[in-house]
């Protein structure tokens, strides 16, 4: 009997609140890093209506004009029609950001301090962190999550080119794909909700949508007589963006790791500099478990790890391949320990995360991507992990 069911992910576009405060903030972050690659940063965006809210700890020797920075990002993401409530060149931005706890600093800091039991790099926090990889698409991520942030990825690269005019920055995606013994086998659901200026027609909206968008970019193989399209479902999306809800920095963890099939440590990423481990270490975990599935030693990998504040070392590192390892999964978490080093400090070298590279990552998640910079993706670990486990 064959064991079937359905799994769905969502992706959102740039022009999503919450987005549009995630590219904020990592706008932010490289701006700092960019002129000190030893800057602490910590910072949350706030958007609503024609406010921009920005808070958090700094600790920098970077100088730039952070109105500017913030400016800027909201040009690149595309609100700058003259009808928008939230536009680059007219927001309110209200700063409300301070230095580092110093105390904070002291256990992430490579020296000893009174009361720090040692003089190693410490984590930022404490926190788990998950890293996942499978084999179903090219880019070793789960089917559901890659086709969503595809959908995003078109529509964004239609809009910017100007050739669709009453597109808008605003967009969500989500697919559905059906699973029979573990493969993924069709797209049962397909759904775009894109902004759009008032002139257009729902019906041109949506054959825009499944012939242009869907169709181009997701595995005709998979598209059946049976999938269902469903294009802006409330029939009208005109107001969007902050005007239309408010947004806040880190409230897309799912659609920026796994998209659900994944689990998550619940840390954010965007506006974290790598010394929090929220974002590194579920970068370290990202860069493991491909390596380990690029190996062949697994169809799917999920690693997990732990971290207390200050200190050098993970508490735990755990690794489940869910029953498809072609070795246990203690052979494979000797070998993962024997090849990567988990400390905070390590991770920061090993992926080489001291670097303005933050902005890229942003938008349609943070994994699976295709860029020299996004170093966690990188397979060049598969061939030592095969060798650590004969």
């Amino acid at each position: 009997m064959s064991d079937k069911y359905i799994f769905s992910s969502e992706s959102v576009g740039e022009g999503h609140p919450d987005k549009v405060c995630d590219t904020i903030s990592d706008a932010i972050l490289d701006a700092c890093l960019t002129g000190d690659k030893h800057s602490r940063v910590a910072c949350e965006t706030f958007v609503k209506s024609n406010i921009v809210v920005v808070g958090g700890e700094i600790t920098t020797n970077s100088k730039f004009d952070y109105n500017n920075v913030i400016r800027a990002a909201i040009r690149g993401i595309g609100y700058v029609n003259n009808d928008d409530v939230f536009h680059a060149d007219k927001v309110f931005i209200n700063n409300y950001l301070t230095r580092q706890s110093a105390d904070i600093a002291q256990g992430v800091d490579a020296k000893k301090a009174k009361g720090k039991k040692h003089a190693e790099q410490g984590a930022g926090d404490q926190g788990i962190m998950f890293g996942y990889a499978s084999n179903e698409t090219p880019e070793l991520m789960p089917a559901p999550i890659m086709f969503a942030h595809r959908l995003g990825r078109k529509l964004t690269e239609v809009r910017k080119s100007g050739k669709v005019p009453w597109l808008r920055p605003d967009a969500k995606s989500q697919v559905s794909v059906e699973y029979v013994n573990g493969k993924p086998t069709r797209i049962t659901n397909a759904v775009i909700s894109t902004q759009h200026t008032a002139d257009v027609d729902h019906a041109e909206i949506e054959k825009f949508c499944i012939e242009k968008i869907i169709k181009a970019v997701l595995p005709k193989s998979m598209l059946t007589k049976d999938t269902e399209y469903l294009i802006n479902p409330t029939g009208r999306f005109v107001v969007g963006g902050p005007e239309g809800d408010s947004g806040l920095t880190g409230r897309k963890i799912i659609v920026d790791t796994y998209g659900g099939m994944g689990r998550h440590g619940g840390g954010a990423f965007s506006g974290k500099d790598p010394s929090k481990v929220d974002r590194s270490a579920a970068y370290m975990g990202r860069w493991v478990a491909k390596n380990v599935v690029a190996a062949g030693l697994a169809a799917k990998c999920e690693v997990q790890f732990a971290y207390a504040i200050g200190h050098p070392k993970p508490v735990s590192v755990h690794i489940d391949t869910f029953g498809t390892g072609s070795v246990s999964d203690a052979d494979i978490l000797k070998a993962v320990l024997k090849v990567f080093s988990f400390k905070p400090a390590d991770i920061v070298g090993q992926l080489n995360l001291l670097r303005p590279i933050y902005s890229k990552t942003t938008n349609y998640g943070h994994f699976g991507k295709d860029d020299k910079d996004i170093t966690w993706e990188s397979t060049d670990k598969a061939a030592a992990l095969k060798k650590a486990v004969k």
